[in-house]
């Protein structure tokens, strides 16, 4: 019977970090791992043919739930994605940016819910985050406006992210599901780049609701080799291509005036992030 699934241990965590040219800030990702209270986790490094450092600095862990795997070819971002996805043996899946850290009570918290709920109504555990600089300096914090930690109704809480103009649940990092969703849900689309973590997370919350945990879960790093960064102009019209294919869906009871809202505020924040990039960079 494998680890995961033996009651006397706890469940696998199967973690996937997706790089590419990421020695300068993937040490420190690894170390939010290393500093996990919950160890019973794997991490697959999964190496897009970085030309830099990536490799020499990932084999200098020899931690065995470390685990370096290096392309064949370069297969850009959503393909090396997707690969985590065929990787994943432990109950419960998260992927991890690079650049990317870990809060030190992450997986502890986020797999107590998940195990908590012997029904399976909950689809997907989230947190707060800090946003980062280059430098790892904290300089804000995102996470649900009313602050509060509860389960939350699947389309009560995209509508919340439409009508927001952005992704309030957080970049990959900051989600924790069970891994036997992925048959049903499939693979990342980045047929809008800059929502493919929301596009992601509103796939799996077709499956269940939500539970937010009012705790810091993880941090995003704002850095010039980021997806978000390389694609700022486009973020506008990514948000509502992202808003056109979740309102036309009647799960998510998203409205006209939920969508306009929406749209209106996604254009200031594109404008606004692209201030604070200018700024940062």
């Amino acid at each position: 019977m494998p680890d995961d699934m033996n009651s006397s241990s706890p469940p696998l965590v199967t973690i996937c970090i997706p790089t590419y040219k990421g020695a300068a800030f993937i040490g420190a990702t690894i170390e939010s791992l290393l500093a996990q209270s919950y160890p019973n986790f794997e991490a697959w490094i999964l190496d897009d043919q970085s030309p830099d450092a990536t490799e020499a600095l990932v084999r200098r862990y020899n931690d065995p739930r470390i685990r370096y795997l290096r392309n064949e070819k370069n297969l850009g971002p959503q393909e090396n994605w997707n690969q985590g996805l065929k990787l994943a043996t432990g109950r419960y899946f998260k992927l991890l940016p690079h650049d990317d850290l870990l809060a030190p009570d992450c997986l502890r918290e986020q797999v107590a819910v998940l195990e908590t709920d012997r029904e399976k109504r909950i689809a997907l555990v989230f947190g707060f985050r800090q946003i980062l600089n280059p430098q790892g300096k904290a300089i804000m914090r995102r996470g649900l406006p009313d602050g509060l930690a509860g389960e939350i109704a699947a389309p009560d809480l995209l509508r919340r992210c439409v009508r927001a103009g952005t992704n309030l649940i957080g970049e990959p990092g900051n989600g924790l599901f069970r891994s036997e969703l992925i048959a049903s849900i499939g693979s990342y689309d980045a047929a809008f780049p800059y929502l493919i973590d929301l596009d992601y997370w509103a796939r799996i919350l077709v499956h269940g609701s939500a539970f937010y945990t009012a705790s810091h879960s993880s941090s995003f790093r704002l850095s010039k080799g980021s997806w978000s960064a390389a694609i700022g102009s486009k973020q506008f019209d990514d948000f509502k291509g992202f808003a056109d294919k979740v309102t036309a869906n009647p799960y998510f009871r998203i409205s006209s005036l939920d969508r306009s809202l929406g749209l209106w505020r996604a254009k200031i924040s594109s404008w606004a992030r692209m201030l604070v990039y200018r700024f940062v960079f």
